[in-house]
């Protein structure tokens, strides 16, 4: 009897929580191997499969199937945003109304909207519907075999199925979050002028005076790099699917629920890393 074997009777429990973080390790290395090579077949993708890439944006931008009927990505991330910037303005109003200063609604909708609302909300709607329905298309061909079949045809399967869909989401993102941020500033101006009766002079002047252009950019920045993490997590999990239909079900899961702690964790790095020393606003003076 070896060695290795008189340790697990003697320690079965030891044995068993050694082995589990093995695993865990190893899954981690496999996951940052397959964001490795996805991001770097990403050009190979662009110059070869571009119809794909086309077919994957048209899909990703304006849906397929019943979701087009409604307008697809592009109506869900307008209406989400609409009621976010839509709660920024009441909950705003209500509060600095308590202090009198609800003339500051106009900051509020600047610079909550712009830093973290649009972004966290449009990345929990990529999550949402791009990110689980490419699991789920993903998870599908896994378990009927389709990915084992590109392979055999000498495709590469990592290219084809998951760096183009990285690249058209990054591609969708652009529209889409244009289209966030506009909903949000459309919510809140309309919220607090049409409905509490602020003059739209006031509002415009404080909303105008913090927007700070600079904060548009890294907050468009900060929504591409969520597209990026979103589309990889998603890919990943729907690409090593396995199990049959519910493990197909269980994978789309646990992407959507690992991509939203992801983006949440990286909207707080990304805002404490450009705005945490100094907030960059002179709210006086």
């Amino acid at each position: 009897m070896s060695a290795k074997t008189v340790a697990v009777q003697r320690f079965p429990r030891l044995h068993r929580a050694t082995e589990q973080s093995f695993k865990s390790w190893n899954r981690i290395g496999s996951q940052m191997a397959f964001y490795v090579n996805t991001l770097g077949d990403v050009r190979f993708a662009i110059a070869n499969y571009k119809s794909e890439m086309l077919r994957l944006v048209a899909g990703m931008s304006l849906g397929v199937g019943a979701l087009a009927v409604i307008g697809g990505t592009v109506v869900i991330v307008g209406f989400l945003t609409l009621s976010t910037g839509a709660i920024i303005a009441v909950q705003g109003y209500n509060q600095l109304s308590g202090i009198g200063v609800e003339a500051l609604t106009g900051f509020l909708a600047a610079y909550v909207n712009v830093r973290i609302t649009a972004p966290a909300t449009a990345g929990i709607a990529l999550a949402a519907t791009i990110g689980a329905g490419a699991t789920a298309q993903l998870g599908a061909m896994r378990i009927s075999e389709e990915i084992d079949a590109l392979e055999a045809m000498a495709i590469r399967s990592v290219a084809y199925l998951a760096s183009t869909r990285v690249a058209a989401g990054v591609l969708v993102v652009i529209p889409l979050y244009c289209i966030a941020v506009l909903m949000t500033f459309v919510a809140a101006r309309v919220s607090t002028t049409a409905i509490y009766g602020q003059a739209t002079g006031v509002y415009d002047h404080y909303f105008t005076t913090f927007l700070n252009p600079t904060d548009l950019l890294w907050s468009f920045m900060t929504a591409t790099v969520l597209a990026v993490v979103i589309m990889l997590m998603h890919t990943y999990y729907g690409y090593t699917a396995t199990g049959g239909p519910a493990g197909v079900g269980e994978a789309v899961g646990r992407a959507v629920r690992a991509s939203l702690i992801v983006s949440a964790f990286t909207v707080l790095v990304i805002s404490l890393a450009v705005y945490g020393q100094s907030g960059n606003f002179n709210l006086s003076g």
